[in-house]
């Protein structure tokens, strides 16, 4: 069963939170970091993306990034911006995007539970975001942005939280300059912490990794590395656990994550559809954006124009829960065959788009040069993900997005 415990959060005062909250750092480049903590120095944004207040051009991976996070994360603190909890308890975290509101509990989850797979990944990691994340947390000691995980839902977890969130004033309440609405609040009560702890260790078999393997893993290691450093250790310090929002699996949504080729392995416009011939049903659609409708279908934007790709039968298998994803048909049928991208983690080559920024942005980079041609797919379902999780496969880098993403700074993690 899964070990999911409360812990004393460290915290912004209410009239801050929403400067100082921010989006995670994997969703912006430094540039674009930069624009969003223009004029907000209390944004977390000085504290997980560094850089920003670096000389121009400093490699972001450098000691000097990390010890900038450092001294940013300690004056956060000597200022008053982040205070932390007196007690270890819960946190309830409510996101609304178009109307649509799912409820998570923020809590820290065991690093055993990784180790020994409890807590089920979907997808393989990049080793230089890994080791990225691993060594920010090593530097601040803290999980600085939580990650982001899904259970099977449980109906007295559900009315729990129902009842706070119906009888409570929320903590913090805010829109972001995005237009998502995000809710929190502190659990303060000793007996229905309890209850909630008692509740996940006797009703939640597993979890599942639905947005942050880097940060899971990063976590996971580091709770090993500082395990093999205290000859003391008990296995009841701080460092065994990590922050980590669970959300029950009925209340999210997968969008699509798409993806976008910078050529086209040497070949013409010509010679790219005649061998996407061999596993797919093209069919030109025109210059107005074609979205896939339909599992086994895709889109594919070439040279102002818009291609319908339907894959066909001996293609996918539906009886693998691998070998159904359209990540994988692509895969399989184009990116390695055809445009010779045999690993989507390490190559230059490829780039990923979530869904969130619209199939507008797959023209935009193909029509500026950047990119030469783009494929959009239909999204997985949560169902899909835990089928996969629960058989022990991995999916293909880079196969769901969750929107709203979460918001880093409502509540951090110390481990000491």
């Amino acid at each position: 069963m899964a070990i999911i415990k409360p812990f004393r959060g460290l915290r912004p005062p209410r009239e801050i939170v929403q400067d100082l909250a921010c989006l995670p750092y994997d969703v912006m480049n430094s540039e674009e970091a930069a624009r969003m903590a223009e004029g907000k120095e209390n944004s977390l944004l000085h504290i997980t993306r560094a850089e920003i207040d670096c000389p121009a051009g400093t490699d972001i991976h450098s000691e000097e990034v990390y010890n900038k996070s450092v001294e940013n994360f300690e004056k956060f603190q000597q200022n008053g911006w982040l205070q932390q909890d007196e007690n270890d308890k819960y946190y309830i975290y409510a996101q609304t995007m178009n109307g649509r509101t799912q409820y998570g509990i923020v809590g820290a989850a065991a690093c055993d539970d990784y180790h020994n797979g409890i807590i089920k990944k979907h997808e393989l990691t990049r080793p230089d975001k890994e080791e990225d994340r691993m060594i920010l947390t090593r530097y601040l000691n803290a999980n600085i942005e939580p990650v982001f995980f899904s259970y099977k839902a449980v109906p007295e977890i559900d009315a729990i939280v129902e009842s706070i969130v119906q009888n409570k004033e929320a903590d913090y309440s805010f829109v972001a300059e995005d237009g998502f609405g995000h809710q929190f609040w502190v659990v303060n009560e000793s007996g229905v912490n309890q209850q909630i702890e008692e509740l996940f260790a006797t009703q939640v078999p597993a979890t599942y990794v639905a947005d942050g393997h880097h940060r899971t893993a990063a976590a996971a290691r580091i709770g090993l590395e500082k395990k093999a450093q205290n000859p003391s250790h008990t296995g009841e310090e701080s460092y065994n656990y990590f922050m980590a929002v669970h959300f029950p699996d009925n209340q999210l949504q997968i969008i699509d994550y798409n993806r976008v080729v910078k050529d086209l392995n040497g070949l013409s416009e010509e010679q790219l559809l005649e061998q996407l011939s061999t596993g797919f049903e093209v069919e030109k659609m025109g210059t107005e954006i074609y979205r896939p409708s339909a599992l086994h279908e895709m889109s594919m934007y070439l040279n102002e124009n818009w291609y319908k790709l339907t894959a066909k039968s001996g293609t996918y298998d539906d009886s693998d829960p691998i070998g159904v994803l359209d990540v994988t048909i692509l895969s399989n049928q184009v990116l390695e065959p055809i445009l010779d991208i045999k690993d989507l983690r390490t190559s230059n080559r490829i780039d990923f788009v979530g869904g969130i920024r619209g199939l507008g942005e797959l023209k935009k980079r193909v029509d500026s040069g950047e990119m030469t041609v783009a494929f959009a797919l239909y999204p997985v379902s949560m169902q899909q993900l835990i089928a996969i999780a629960d058989s022990g496969n991995i999916m293909p880098p880079k196969t769901t997005w969750f929107e709203p993403k979460l918001r880093s700074g409502l509540v951090i993690h110390k481990l000491d």
